[in-house]
């Protein structure tokens, strides 16, 4: 007689609301990430299970996201190396982590980096008339004080990507788009040039790769620094569902807001609720935390193969 295999145990999810790395100097916390001193003008960067939207830490994390994330952005960054350089180091992060330290729940979330002077500026591109955006489109035909074609729809592709930038909020206040002029009083013209063009060159590589995988990514929000030699390097986070609107391609419909792999799940439903969109925020119902987290997780397996 046959035997059948019993099933494998589906994988134990870890969850970081907030890291401890005692003998660190914590630097930063900041909606996500948290972020360490080390030796050799370096970071250690620790991505958390936090979730912010629309700038506002919620108190219900969603386990396993930092990982998810953390993977994201590495996959990402190696697949974009020969468009920008990135803030990965070499060293490695056993060699780093506290003695005692839990290493399995670091392993998939953290990366040691290099320390950088980061712009202060967000790097957007969008490829796609949606979000604030569309709202922009629909007061003045303009998305940031660039002019669009007349009569586009929700959710519709744009004829190029462009790039509307806006400013680095703190914890707890919201991002603010500005004029290509603002970037350029912010940070130069020839940076300011550099950081555009980089920022929808990685666009459109990845918008393409993305494509082949059967996810649409709509905008993505990018983050840059000067190393010791004034170079321009892509750092933080970069691509991941938390920075980005990724859209199934079989699902994608003009004129509606596209269902999302993204923490747009969690935003639809908060705007159902009597909320300011300021601290503190709302619980999250536990459904709605396990529906998100099953999206990111999809998102992570089709552009990258990996499972959560």
């Amino acid at each position: 007689m046959r035997l059948t295999q019993p099933a494998p145990d589906p994988p134990v999810t870890s969850t970081l609301h907030s890291s401890d790395l005692p003998g660190l100097p914590l630097l930063h916390r900041g909606k996500v990430r948290d972020v360490y001193g080390l030796a050799n003008n370096e970071l250690l960067i620790v991505a958390s299970d936090r979730l912010s939207a629309f700038d506002v830490v919620l108190p219900d994390p969603i386990p396993g996201k930092g990982e998810i994330l953390c993977q994201m952005s590495n996959f990402w960054f190696d697949k974009t190396a020969h468009l920008l350089p990135n803030h990965l180091s070499a060293t490695a992060l056993a060699s780093v982590l506290p003695a005692g330290t839990d290493i399995a729940m670091y392993a998939k979330r953290s990366v040691v980096a290099k320390k950088l002077k980061g712009l202060p500026v967000e790097a957007i591109a969008r490829g796609y008339l949606i979000g604030s955006g569309w709202k922009d489109y629909q007061r003045s035909g303009a998305v940031c004080g660039i002019a669009l074609p007349i009569g586009l729809r929700q959710a519709e592709i744009l004829p190029e990507p462009i790039f509307t930038p806006s400013t680095k909020a703190a914890v707890g206040d919201h991002d603010e788009n500005i004029g290509f002029d603002r970037v350029v009083e912010l940070i130069g013209a020839e940076l300011a040039e550099e950081v555009r063009a980089a920022t929808l060159k990685i666009y459109r590589y990845a918008a393409s790769y993305a494509a082949e995988h059967g996810i649409l990514i709509a905008d993505t929000k990018l983050e840059f620094g000067l190393d010791e030699n004034n170079r321009l390097i892509v750092m933080d986070e970069m691509l991941t569902p938390d920075s980005s609107r990724f859209w199934p391609a079989d699902e994608y419909r003009v004129g509606i807001s596209p269902p999302s792999y993204d923490k747009q799940f969690v935003r639809d439903y908060l705007e159902t609720l009597d909320w300011n969109k300021t601290a503190p925020g709302p619980r999250v119902p536990a459904e709605v935390i396990e529906a998100t987290r099953a999206k990111y997780a999809e998102a992570l397996f089709k552009l990258t193969g990996i499972e959560a």
